[in-house]
């Protein structure tokens, strides 16, 4: 009777509503396998191998053109190994930044290949072929020398003063040979204008 009674007091004792314990999810827990299912990302997966190569060949596609827009902007990471390095960069703006004679060598000479076929009347021939194989071409020549050596000496000089714990190696020849480039073909493309001002950007 005593057992009875205990019994009855226990379940008869209500319950109250806010009870902080969790009275269960009141539904199911989700398989591991549904969980992930939901978390993946949908792939596009080619059906043959017609298909997959064709979309290796627009990927390919796409990282040449992103590759060359970066060059073209003078990114560093998709610049040749030549290219790379502040002191190339250096070098390649100093140059930019000026007018020297040695990057009107290659007009100069394309000048003098159509006065050569242009057909000048005989008695003006003579001293047109003379006063360009005697008096302009040599005069070119020592100008291109002589600026090719001062932007080679002064650019490395520069940029031991500007980077002395970087390598130098080469830096003098690569400076001359851009300076002989015509601008417009110069790559990468130059950052700055004559006279130190930026390029503006293109619209």
């Amino acid at each position: 009777m005593f057992r009875r009674r205990t019994q009855q007091t226990v379940d008869d004792s209500p319950v109250p509503n806010n009870d902080p314990k969790p009275q269960g999810k009141g539904r199911p827990t989700p398989k591991r396998r549904d969980s992930e299912g939901r978390r993946r990302q949908p792939v596009n997966a080619p059906a043959n191998r017609k298909e997959a190569y064709k979309q290796l060949r627009e990927r390919q596609a796409g990282d040449r053109v992103r590759a060359r827009e970066g060059m073209l902007r003078g990114e560093e990471k998709y610049l040749p190994a030549r290219d790379r390095g502040p002191v190339r960069k250096f070098a390649r703006d100093w140059v930019d930044s000026r007018r020297v004679v040695s990057q009107y060598f290659l007009p100069f000479s394309l000048v003098i290949l159509l006065l050569t076929w242009v057909p000048f009347p005989e008695q003006i021939r003579g001293y047109v072929y003379a006063a360009v194989i005697t008096v302009g071409w040599p005069v070119m020549m020592v100008g291109v020398l002589f600026t090719s050596v001062w932007v080679a000496w002064k650019v490395k000089k520069t940029a031991t003063e500007k980077f002395p714990d970087e390598s130098m190696k080469g830096i003098g020849f690569y400076a001359a040979m851009r300076a002989l480039q015509i601008r417009k073909l110069r790559f990468p493309p130059p950052q700055f204008l004559p006279g130190g001002k930026p390029v503006p950007p293109k619209k």
